[in-house]
């Protein structure tokens, strides 16, 4: 069965990090495109960074591009988003989730989800 769990949200002040981590099933992260996406409350869910299997080819939002990082570790078969210079719009319920569509960008695109956990920006 195919697993996805986030860690690593909380509360943080607007200009500040956060590191999230999604433990995967082992045979997922490496072979599987890994991707990030946010909801807000009465918004939609958005799309906010994705990675390839090999690690090498990565595609972020506007919103989040040169702020966010997302990387893989098939070691731990860990996928990660490294969250720099956080704004209050950030705040969200961020989600890992798992597509063996190449470059996914759309949620329904994605097969495989973790339950989300809550990032929340303080200005």
């Amino acid at each position: 069965q195919v697993q996805l769990v986030e860690s690593g949200g909380g509360l943080v002040q607007a200009g500040g990090s956060l590191r999230l981590s999604c433990a995967a099933s082992g045979w997922i992260v490496g072979t599987y495109t890994m991707g990030w996406f946010r909801q807000a409350p009465g918004k939609e869910r958005e799309f906010v960074a994705q990675i390839s299997r090999s690690g090498i080819s990565t595609g972020y939002a506007d919103s989040v591009k040169g702020r966010f990082t997302i990387s893989r570790d098939s070691a731990k078969s860990t996928a990660n988003l490294q969250m720099n210079s956080l704004k209050p719009e950030d705040t969200a319920v961020y989600y890992c989730a798992a597509t063996r569509t190449i470059g996914a960008r759309i949620a329904g695109e994605y097969a495989y989800w973790g339950q989300g956990t809550q990032v929340t920006v303080s200005s």
